[in-house]
């Protein structure tokens, strides 16, 4: 194998395996990949990742570390006031208890289904929210990068941390 000294670094097409912790701005932590035991992996450029992470981890070979704050509309967009309507009581179940902040599922016009969450409820209806959970939140992410493999060179980078005992 030769060594031409270049590091592979994760860019458009890049398949990544990372580590994150994500916090909101007061600290909350809301995901952690370390909790679940193994990092995410993607191709960069595919799939739903937020733009503001993409732009994050762009650049970053295996090893690397850093924190990034990504504002709300690099992340889960704003919170969009017209995704909130009212639902008639009626249309759950007979004998469903419904409590604030309960998921609902919903089906569009188009027949996909979306998650909204209950926020409050009145005497007939109740108030879902269709907005993500994480909408109008600036986020915080700690992000290591694992891994990054570039399908154009098929040279793979990652830590040395898998063969230490």
């Amino acid at each position: 194998m030769t060594n031409n000294n270049t590091t592979t670094t994760a860019s458009e097409g890049s398949t990544v395996e990372v580590h994150y912790r994500g916090t909101l701005a007061d600290g909350t932590e809301f995901d952690n990949s370390h909790e679940r035991g193994e990092p995410i992996k993607f191709t960069v450029g595919k799939g739903p990742m937020i733009p503001g992470f993409i732009a994050a981890i762009t650049g970053m070979a295996a090893g690397e570390t850093k924190t990034v704050n990504i504002p709300a509309q690099e992340a889960y967009g704003v919170t969009n006031p017209e995704a909130v309507t009212q639902i008639p009581k009626t249309s759950f179940p007979a004998g469903l208890e419904l409590k604030d902040g309960m998921p609902v599922p919903m089906r569009t016009p188009t027949g996909q289904t979306v998650y909204g969450r209950i926020t409050e409820q009145q005497e007939t209806t109740v108030t879902v929210d269709l907005n993500h959970p994480l909408a109008g939140e600036d986020l915080q992410f700690e992000i290591e990068m694992v891994s990054v493999t570039n399908t154009t060179t098929e040279e793979t980078t990652s830590t040395d941390e898998e063969t230490a005992t």
